[in-house]
């Protein structure tokens, strides 16, 4: 499948193992790294980022082969979720870079070209989550607003 705004084919990634084993080096119990998730979110931290530091901290390399749940069950399970989901806050944070540059590079057509598809990705995947429920009906994207989502 081709990647969404282009017509090159995507460079292929990483693939997770075949077989979803317990690690045999982990001696953790479910509940403390529950803890941990729960700690490294009051600290602020996303979804995306607690895994990594799981990794390569504490050498956990799935979560959802020790918990059978992801880090974002655990998350809503202890009220810490954020109210936007990741990848969208991800977005809108590219925007507002996007913005703040195209306020000193005015003829930056590239950049401009670059806003329009992160704008319509975005209005993408908010029409998405409406439909799945994760945000409300009445949120919408207001690319002047778009500064207080990231703070």
């Amino acid at each position: 499948m081709a990647r969404m705004h282009s017509r090159t084919k995507g460079k292929s990634g990483s693939t997770k193992p075949v077989e979803m084993k317990k690690p045999f080096w982990n001696n953790k119990k479910a509940k403390e790294i529950e803890m941990v998730i729960a700690k490294l979110a009051k600290d602020g931290n996303s979804a995306s980022k607690i895994g990594i530091i799981l990794r390569d901290s504490y050498g956990i390399p799935d979560v959802k082969t020790v918990l059978d749940k992801s880090i974002t069950k655990v998350l809503e399970e202890k009220e810490l979720k954020k109210e936007l989901p990741e990848d969208l806050l991800a977005l809108i944070k590219k925007t507002v870079d996007i913005r703040t540059h195209m306020e000193e590079n005015k003829q930056d057509k590239v950049a401009k070209r670059g806003l329009q598809l992160t704008e319509s990705k975005i209005k993408r995947l908010v029409k998405y989550y409406k439909r799945t429920e994760k945000i409300s009906e009445e949120w919408k994207f207001d690319p002047k607003r778009a500064k207080m989502f990231i703070e």
